[in-house]
């Protein structure tokens, strides 16, 4: 099975290349260091986990059409988590099968 990648997956509403961008940005991030988050992070812990902030609190993507502030970030990035997971368990539940 291919590795699904986040950009590619259903939006729910059409998206802009910011949301194109911002996904990808999540699908590149480094593994190890997405077993890090934590979801009750306050924004500022958030931020400085990522390190990719702006000190005008945009976070630094290339081509976009608007800035990405944490409130949407967060929520991009718990939606990539819910992703990263499910594609986890699909995987295994293929490899479960092909042993059947």
């Amino acid at each position: 099975m291919p590795n699904q990648r986040f950009e590619d997956a259903p939006y729910e509403t059409p998206p802009d290349e910011t949301d194109v961008n911002l996904r990808a940005y999540f699908d590149a991030m480094d593994k190890e260091k997405l077993t890090q988050v934590d979801p009750a992070w306050s924004d500022e812990q958030l931020r400085e986990w990522d390190g990719n902030f702006r000190s005008d609190g945009a976070l630094m993507l290339v081509c976009c059409d608007r800035d990405v502030g944490i409130d949407e970030f967060r929520e991009v990035l718990l939606e990539f988590l819910e992703f990263r997971k499910k594609a986890r368990l699909d995987v295994t539940s293929l490899s479960d099968s092909d042993r059947e």
